[in-house]
């Protein structure tokens, strides 16, 4: 049966794909795949998007607590979990012939902070004695989300490399995000707008935080019932994770993505600022649920309709220019935040940054598969994701002092020069691993 599917199979997707796995098999499921793939996707983009706009979780944050430090260290509590995880994911699943089993656990256990963080803002907001108490529970379960993200981060991207040849992947990507986008967009105004602005069944938050939690359960479910995978031929040997970390040092042989590493570095020290814009708009206009609703909208919507431009060009060119115009976008992001006066500005502002992060996202998803050999790929899945957490998760917390201490607007401008030194490293460290593939 592979044999018969290898000759279907054509030579474009067998170049991508022959030696890891059955490269007629992956051919004889595609169609499948890329729908699972796709609809896993959309859907739990639309759930999670709405915890990871710079809008509803800070804003709730704030609310229950009046306080930015916690607003940062909700923030970095949520990165913190996503530290350690990655690495246990990768020793976990590069010894297995089959990943789902394990993506499967991960991604069931991810989605079971947001029940919760929904369940205790019904049962316990509205009562300000238990505001302190519901922001300890939504903090910590935003450490458990954060964890079983990190691990899901690694597990899936593998999964995806598995199913979906290398020419495919930024099409499939772009498209899913635009469609998953597309109605997180609609559904964060409409959240905004209505479910918070009315406080609807007495917390408009929890209402918003529930409706992620269906959506992204929904996407996991047709994940698990559709995708068909098939068992890896090049498989790393078992061992201790204390063992496989020593070998991480290997990795970083490859120059071009030791540079990208860096830049990866770099820019997640510039992201600090982005939980603490809609703060600063705050400051400087009257917040509603409308507002919030509008401005959650302009960031996920330029996060959609950019996605396929992003999906399209790294295709074509490689994801290295994606990486550096989606860096270059966010610091002209930055810039129309600190000059932004009216909403008209902010909207403007928030567009150009949810555009510039869903640049970075995919290109930096996409490009680490691209460097040194395809049995490291769950390494440097991990190694890449250690990296940006580890740094993600301090850099709000040290953010939110900043912010507490000196404002918003110091913190902001930092962050856009830090982002300035990351476009200057992948313009001149970070070649394009496409010219140069890994022997």
């Amino acid at each position: 049966m592979g044999d018969n599917q290898d000759i279907a199979a054509p030579p474009s997707l067998r170049q991508d794909l022959d030696g890891p796995v059955d490269a007629g098999f992956v051919y004889a499921n595609l169609r499948r795949n890329t729908v699972a793939n796709f609809a896993h996707g959309m859907l739990g983009m639309t759930g999670f998007r709405l915890i990871a706009a710079p809008t509803f979780v800070p804003s709730y944050i704030f609310m229950l607590t009046g306080s930015s430090f916690a607003v940062g260290l909700a923030q970095a509590v949520q990165q913190a979990g996503s530290v350690i995880s990655p690495m246990r994911s990768a020793s976990a699943i590069e010894d297995k012939l089959l990943i789902m089993p394990y993506a499967r656990r991960t991604g069931i256990a991810m989605r079971m902070p947001l029940a919760v963080i929904a369940l205790t803002g019904w049962f316990l907001g509205g009562h300000s004695s238990m505001n302190w108490l519901l922001a300890a529970i939504t903090i910590a379960a935003l450490f458990v989300f954060g964890y079983f993200s990190g691990a899901q981060r690694v597990a899936f991207q593998m999964l995806m490399a598995k199913v979906i040849p290398l020419k495919l992947r930024g099409r499939l990507q772009g498209w899913r995000n635009f469609c998953g986008g597309a109605i997180a967009a609609l559904l964060s105004w409409w959240a905004g707008s209505t479910l918070i602005e009315h406080n609807v069944l007495g917390n408009g938050y929890a209402t918003t935080f529930a409706i992620s939690f269906v959506l992204t359960s929904l996407g996991l479910t047709i994940l698990v019932l559709m995708l068909r995978e098939p068992e890896s031929r090049l498989r790393r040997p078992t061992m201790l994770l204390r063992h496989r970390l020593r070998e991480l040092p290997k990795l970083l042989e490859n120059r071009d993505y030791q540079e990208f590493l860096r830049a990866q570095l770099v820019a997640m020290i510039g992201r600090t600022a982005i939980a603490f814009c809609i703060l600063y708009a705050g400051g400087r206009m009257h917040l509603t649920g409308a507002t919030l609703g509008f401005l959650s909208f302009a960031f996920l919507g330029a996060d959609t309709v950019s996605n396929v431009a992003w999906g399209a060009i790294g295709d074509r060119r490689g994801f290295r220019i994606v990486l550096l115009l989606a860096l270059s976008l966010w610091v002209v992001g930055y810039a129309m935040i600190l000059a932004a006066t009216s909403l008209a500005g902010f909207i403007a502002a928030f567009a150009a940054l949810g555009a510039a992060i869903s640049g970075y996202t995919i290109a930096a998803q996409t490009l680490v598969l691209e460097f040194g050999r395809h049995e490291d790929i769950p390494m440097r899945l991990a190694l890449s994701a250690t990296v940006e957490t580890s740094v993600a998760s301090i850099g709000p917390l040290i953010g939110g002092a900043v912010a507490a201490l000196i404002g918003f607007r110091p913190l902001i401008e930092f962050s856009m020069a830090v982002m300035v030194m990351a476009v200057i490293i992948v313009w001149w460290r970070v070649g394009e691993p496409r010219q140069f593939p890994a022997k």
